[in-house]
């Protein structure tokens, strides 16, 4: 029960936007150079899209620590969840700073992320590691298609970026050395379809 009530606290926190962040942002090495519209649109555009991906990786990693039964990885997973805050609460600043907004659908992507969350927590410890390998390196391929494609003169929105990829990238290593299995090509086929449709709504959504 404790368990469960932790879970809906961090869950509203998540979806009110009030989740604290454990570590400042990271720094850019220089100030930001003016953005026209143009470019304020499609940086707030990205980082709307990073905003919904962490909305996500809470309810994933949430749903997989209520599941589990090894005590040793509900505290690993806990732990990359209080890092994927921190890329929340990274990611909802910078958005107020472009004068921007989340997603609207926030409350949908967290409650089908936590479903999945939970059954593959339910299927056992290995599937739902190998959950978090994949939908990490979806992450991680996502956010380096965005280094690419965030104006040049936005330092602070590509400084969070890199950070985030850096980290993602660990989270993948480290679900891969506790056991992640591969999960066969139709499931992860299935999940780029997903994060496909989340993302190209969430640009504008």
């Amino acid at each position: 029960m404790d368990a469960w009530i932790s879970t809906l606290d961090q869950s509203l926190k998540t979806l009110a936007g009030i989740a604290p962040m454990s570590r400042p942002a990271p720094q850019a090495a220089a100030p930001d150079e003016a953005l026209d519209e143009q470019q304020r649109r499609l940086s707030a555009s990205l980082m709307r899209v990073n905003h919904v991906g962490e909305v996500c990786a809470q309810a994933l990693y949430r749903a997989q620590a209520l599941r589990t039964r090894d005590e040793q990885l509900r505290e690993h997973l806990q732990h990359a969840a209080q890092e994927e805050i921190d890329h929340l609460a990274w990611c909802a600043d910078r958005l107020r700073a472009l004068n921007d907004r989340p997603s609207l659908l926030n409350p949908l992507w967290y409650g089908g992320a936590f479903a999945i969350g939970t059954v593959a927590g339910l299927v056992g410890d290995k599937v739902s590691l190998g959950f978090v390998i994949e939908t990490e390196r979806q992450v991680e391929a996502h956010l380096a298609s965005h280094l690419e494609r965030l104006p040049d003169g936005d330092h602070s929105s590509r400084a969070i970026v890199a950070r985030m990829k850096e980290e993602e990238a660990r989270h993948a290593e480290e679900a891969r050395d506790r056991g992640g299995i591969e999960l066969p090509a139709p499931v992860r086929g299935l999940m780029r379809m997903a994060a496909k449709v989340m993302t190209r709504t969430a640009h504008h959504l």
